[in-house]
């Protein structure tokens, strides 16, 4: 596996080296080990989670202000538009975000470390979006930035409009937005 820099601090793409051959193919998906050597960190993940949605569904851009979450993302049926957007204070990329695009085909991964807003848009049929998380769900902590914030302006792809929960149609925009300092 080897580890490729994004535009935003501390946030990286996870290339996993695939074997595969007229049978399909295997690839190592999480290393604890080489995971924490490529980062540079001791990244402890507490739980897994996994959704399934349909084309057009964006969901984000999510945080936790008491709890921050970090983030291994990886997407193992269609594909996503996923996004990182840095909300910590003191950081040189603060305000700043990096999309990517995420398939089973590309097997690739996106490590978002706390300190981040996230959010994603489906772009195939249906996707199931599998992600490991450095601290627990906690409802309370939970905070949300809409999606289409002019001052973040964010360059989603999509044909049509997405849909959207009601917690995320209620997201809060980046200037009235807690952020850590």
């Amino acid at each position: 596996m080897r580890v490729i820099p994004t535009p935003l601090k501390d946030c990286y793409i996870i290339d996993p080296v695939v074997y595969g051959d007229s049978r399909g193919f295997f690839f190592e998906s999480f290393n604890q080990r080489k995971f924490n050597e490529l980062v540079g960190a001791n990244v402890n993940f507490v739980q897994d989670n996994h959704s399934k949605s349909v084309r057009g569904v964006l969901r984000g851009l999510h945080y936790q202000m008491d709890r921050p979450q970090g983030k291994l993302v990886r997407v193992a049926v269609g594909e996503v538009f996923d996004v990182a957007v840095d909300i910590r204070k003191s950081s040189p990329t603060f305000g700043k975000w990096h999309g990517e695009y995420l398939s089973a085909e590309n097997k690739k991964q996106f490590w978002i470390p706390p300190g981040f807003a996230h959010g994603f848009i489906v772009l195939s049929e249906s996707a199931d979006f599998l992600y490991k998380t450095t601290d627990f769900y906690d409802p309370s902590s939970e905070r949300c930035i809409i999606w289409n914030d002019s001052t973040l302006d964010i360059g989603w792809p999509y044909e049509v409009e997405p849909c959207l929960s009601k917690k995320d149609l209620n997201g809060l925009c980046f200037e009235q937005a807690d952020v850590y300092l």
